[in-house]
């Protein structure tokens, strides 16, 4: 192979990377999509911040992947037996240390310094509007609202056999549940999470969050939903039998539409449908469920 030839294959490698970072739009949904190649749609600040660490992750690594790669190719031309029947004798380079140790150490700290901001934005924040209790069961989640009045309800998936059986038809197998958390979008929600039994993860990728829950134990995060729509999430920590049975999902609202469902939960009534379209252009309209007092 000629150093030409190693030209052109190291750039057409570098082209097949850019059109793998140029197809993040097949993955723009609240839920798994068919065929997809990314995140699915960030629907928070947090959820932004991570889906562009990753991609500048993403740039560094495969620099650092294509360098290694010409480098080994033009080792195996210019110093094979053939072009170089005497090898050199060079034991030392002074300068060549240097640089594969400070290299390696300036790379480690341009990543270090917004990985720890990221960490310290998405720990937790400072002035929380309201605040989502959720408890880990098996296999179901539990949810309060402390502040609305102390609304609660348990959350069970709906069975397979049932899906879009009744008014709503925007329902997904194994992902929608029989009573969705509903939540104010443009809103700072503190979320605190525990387990009841053994431990629990409550993720939504959406939102870019994932917290144990652990029993005993209350951790936090939060969110801060920009869009209405209707996102999904799962239990992510291996948690017994059904633990691949237990799904999240929540319906972003306005706060209009979140004040009326908190009134008619406190009030006994059946909620108002919450008319909203689900993340990538899914006209999947987001029914503000029913959820019974415990």
């Amino acid at each position: 192979m000629t150093i030409m030839n190693m030209s052109r294959f190291v750039t057409f490698l570098s082209l097949i990377a850019l059109v793998l970072f140029a197809l993040p739009s097949l993955g723009f949904a609240g839920q798994p999509v068919d065929w997809q190649m990314n995140f699915q749609e960030a629907a928070t600040p947090v959820a932004e911040r991570l889906h562009s660490f990753h991609h500048f992750l993403l740039y560094i690594i495969s620099g650092i992947c294509i360098f290694v790669l010409a480098l080994l190719l033009y080792v195996m031309i210019r110093f094979n037996s053939k072009t170089n029947p005497v090898p050199s004798a060079t034991t030392h380079n002074v300068l060549l240390e240097i640089i594969w140790t400070v290299v390696p150490v300036v790379i480690l700290i341009v990543i270090a310094v917004p990985s720890f901001k990221l960490l310290y934005y998405a720990d937790r924040t400072d002035k929380p509007e309201m605040t989502l209790k959720v408890t880990g069961y098996q296999w179901y989640w539990g949810y309060e609202y402390p502040d609305n009045g102390g609304i609660s309800f348990n959350a069970n998936m709906i069975p397979t056999d049932q899906i879009n059986k009744g008014e709503n038809q925007s329902q997904v197998a194994l992902l929608s549940t029989d009573h969705p958390v509903v939540l104010p979008i443009d809103t700072n929600i503190q979320i605190l999470v525990t387990g009841q039994d053994v431990i629990h993860s409550f993720a939504v990728p959406s939102f870019g969050i994932k917290t144990d829950a652990v029993p005993g134990r209350i951790n936090e995060t939060w969110v801060r939903i920009t869009k209405p729509g209707t996102y999904y999430g799962q239990c992510d920590q291996l948690c017994g039998t059904n633990h691949g049975f237990m799904p999240i999902e929540v319906f972003a609202v306005t706060k209009e539409e979140f004040a009326k469902w908190v009134a008619s939960q406190n009030a006994g009534k059946t909620p108002a449908k919450a008319a909203g379209d689900a993340p990538a252009g899914k006209k999947a309209a987001a029914e503000t469920a029913a959820a019974p007092k415990e």
